[in-house]
């Protein structure tokens, strides 16, 4: 659902999405209403309604704002910035550093990896990625500092790296970020790069 809102609405938005993020990550999507989050709200139904037209849709704002602000943050971490593997360590470590500072929203974003009638919105977020990804990776082997494999194939391997460290260490073993993304960097770039004579 598409509205023209004012700034009052805008708040009234971000409100509600906010306080459902919230609902959702502490006691799952599926135990949690409309009707808990309106009277959590101290609103009426008609206000939510008027913003969403259900609890699924609700829920697919969450996730596609949480991608996008992913991608923001992954963008602002390599502005500027020409060498294409540098390009990729730094995406890596924004990556970790938004994962960590939205935990509510990582738990979300698994939970919706596993409910089919949200399979099209995370697909969606994910071709996205790969093609961010890949665009750095094609650079690379371009330039001759990443190997001239399958690209597609290479963008899937920094994205599930990151997602499955991030995943266990973060999440569960609440290694902080920065420990995390060394690694993460450190393992993948060992992977990717084309062996000079002095690492090889």
């Amino acid at each position: 659902m598409t509205r023209r809102l004012t700034q009052r609405g805008q708040e009234r938005r971000r409100q509600i999405l906010d306080f459902a993020i919230a609902r959702f990550a502490e006691n799952g999507y599926h135990p949690t209403s409309v009707a808990e989050i309106v009277q959590g709200l101290g609103v009426g139904k008609g206000v939510f309604y008027w913003y969403f037209e259900s609890k699924e849709e609700l829920f697919l704002e969450i996730l596609k704002e949480a991608q996008l602000d992913l991608r923001r943050a992954q963008r602002a971490a390599i502005e500027d910035v020409t060498d294409p593997v540098e390009r990729i360590a730094l995406g890596m470590r924004a990556t970790m550093a938004w994962s960590a500072s939205h935990p509510e929203l990582h738990r979300l974003v698994q939970f919706a990896g596993t409910q089919e009638h949200f399979a099209a919105a995370m697909r969606k977020g994910q071709e996205t990625a790969v093609r961010d990804a890949g665009r750095h990776v094609r650079d690379g082997i371009a330039t001759g500092q990443i190997r001239d494999l399958d690209p597609e194939m290479l963008a899937h391997a920094i994205l599930g790296m990151t997602a499955q460290l991030a995943r266990e260490f973060l999440h569960e073993r609440h290694v902080s970020h920065e420990v995390v993304a060394d690694t993460a960097v450190s393992l993948l770039l060992d992977g990717l790069l084309v062996p000079s004579p002095t690492r090889a």
